[in-house]
């Protein structure tokens, strides 16, 4: 994946935490050393789950989730260290990076991106459940104190802080949401596999869980 130049404003250098949508959007970043995925909607959430009893390949969470799965497996071609988050485990993901920080004993830059949803054509769109996730994240990271922010990454801490009392009637309401309520192929796939899909209401559940899916070597494992 291309990386962009330190000088195009798109990067977010300048700031510690920054915050992008899809592999696109992280394409567009500067180089980070930490790289949070947040697909809320189920990948995140069940993913957070499904790595506390044991490990999932990358290739085997393609197969039934995509969308945040491709991000995932991006971000590993260009980052370090590659961690999923969301509302479910948002302060779980804050305390690894500090983890992380406090080992490499310098400061830690982090990308924070979220998945969105695609549609039939493959084009990506906004999505309500992944702006709060990500925002929970990055809220959590500057409850920590690591909150050199872009703007980006405020807005979107800011729209979790004031909307956190309604995550569930958000998520459940969302486009998303109601696509889930439908029916989608990827809860059978899920099934199939053996994997539980995380229900909307878990998803909105706030750190709900201490476990912290990273990529490591093309498998999911709990950070440690």
């Amino acid at each position: 994946m291309p990386q962009p130049t330190s000088q195009t404003p798109l990067t977010q250098s300048s700031y510690q935490v920054r915050f992008e949508w899809g592999a696109d959007g992280l394409a567009r970043l500067a180089p980070a050393d930490v790289v949070i995925v947040v697909d809320v909607l189920r990948f995140s959430s069940t993913m957070a789950d499904a790595v506390a009893q044991a490990p999932i390949a990358l290739e085997r969470a393609l197969a039934w989730s995509a969308n945040g799965a491709q991000v995932a497996g991006a971000a590993a071609r260009v980052a370090p260290v590659v961690l999923i988050g969301g509302i479910r485990n948002a302060s779980a993901t804050a305390r690894a990076v500090m983890t992380l920080q406090e080992r490499r004993g310098d400061r830690t830059s982090v990308s924070v991106v979220a998945a969105g949803e695609r549609d039939a054509d493959g084009r990506l769109r906004f999505a309500v459940e992944d702006q709060l996730g990500a925002g929970a994240v990055i809220a959590a990271l500057s409850d920590l104190g690591i909150d050199h922010s872009s703007p980006e990454a405020a807005v979107s801490a800011e729209s979790f802080r004031a909307l956190r009392r309604g995550l569930r009637h958000l998520l459940i309401g969302s486009a998303s949401g109601r696509e889930l309520a439908d029916g989608v192929a990827s809860t059978e796939r899920m099934l199939a596999d053996g994997i539980r899909p995380a229900t909307i209401e878990e998803c909105a559940a706030a750190d709900a869980t201490e476990t912290v899916p990273e990529l490591q070597g093309g498998v999911f494992v709990p950070f440690a």
